[in-house]
Order: C-alpha cells, then structure tokens, then sequence
C-alpha cells in the first residue's frame, strides 16, 4: 500500500525511472525545478538533491525569493517511487492565485489507481501540523482526475482563475 515518506537517496533508481515517465513534463509538488534529470543520474548531486528538499521545511533554509517554506514527501510503494507531494507552508501572491498549499504529481504508470487522493488525505493531517487550518488547491482547468481527487477530500470549489481551479479544504 503507498503511503508519504520523507525523501530517501534509496529511491534513486525508482525516481528516475518516474522522471524518465514524465517525458520533460514538469512534476508538480516535486521539488525538481532547476535540477536537470541528467544531473541527477549522479548519486551525490541525488543525495544533494535530497537534502535541499527536506531541508526546505525549515523556515531558516535559504531559498530563491518567491519560494516559501515547504515540505517535501514521495509516495512510495514498498521500494518503488511512485510520486511527489509538497506542502507549502504558507502562500504568496502566486501561490494564493495559482498554486495553492499542496501541489502533486502521480508517475504516468501508477495513475488511476487512488494514489493521489490517499496522498492527499494523508497530507492534509501534516499541513495541520504546520499550522494551515484552511487548505488551498488547484488544478488545471481540464484535469479532472485532479479535480475528482481534490473533490473526494472535501475540496469545495470558490473561483477559477488564469485557467486554474481554485478549492479550499477545511483542516482544522
């Protein structure tokens, strides 16, 4: 059964083989932007890798400006790399607008199979624990197996805006 963990150099070969399914595409709630795939084939630019995305939750980490504090968690399957979830602590001018609170990704192969809505119920107890009570998500427009899985955990939709869905889970 999949279930969140922290980020683990053990899944190297896992997450890259995920990667290599997303074709270029950019994974959402991963972490990754920046890091070129072909870097990350390196086992020490990997576990650096590893390191900048749990080291992302602490408030003191120095990021990019327009980045917020966030916690990073992969869905995993026994040993298999399945997808990306990140948590953002708290939300900017973009984020409020566009890219909301949680963010993920399900590798191509492992769609359709309820892991993104089991990693999201399971994330929204860890959101709580960083003090977000209300949740946002969004979602692109056409994506309705988003849309499905924000919905089954009680998303409620307010507004669209730029082409983005915008919903609000209470958490507290």
């Amino acid at each position: 059964m999949a279930q969140l963990i922290a980020p683990n150099v053990s899944f190297h070969m896992s997450w890259l083989e995920a990667a290599a399914e997303f074709a270029g595409a950019r994974q959402d709630g991963a972490g990754a932007d920046g890091w070129s795939v072909d870097d990350l084939k390196d086992a020490q630019v990997f576990g650096r890798f590893v390191d900048v995305l749990i080291k992302d939750a602490l408030p003191e980490t120095v990021r990019m400006p327009g980045y917020v504090p966030c916690t990073y968690l992969w869905i995993a399957d026994g040993g298999t790399f399945l997808g990306s979830l990140a948590i953002r602590h708290e939300l900017n001018d973009y984020l409020l607008n566009e890219g909301g609170h949680i963010g993920y990704s399900v590798r191509p192969s492992a769609r359709r199979r309820g892991h993104a809505a089991k990693a999201l119920a399971d994330a929204l107890p860890v959101a709580r624990t960083v003090g977000i009570d209300r949740v946002l998500l969004t979602c692109d427009e056409d994506n309705a197996g988003s849309r499905a899985t924000i919905e089954k955990n009680g998303g409620q939709y307010e507004d669209t805006r730029n082409g983005k869905r915008r919903y609000w889970i209470e958490n507290a």
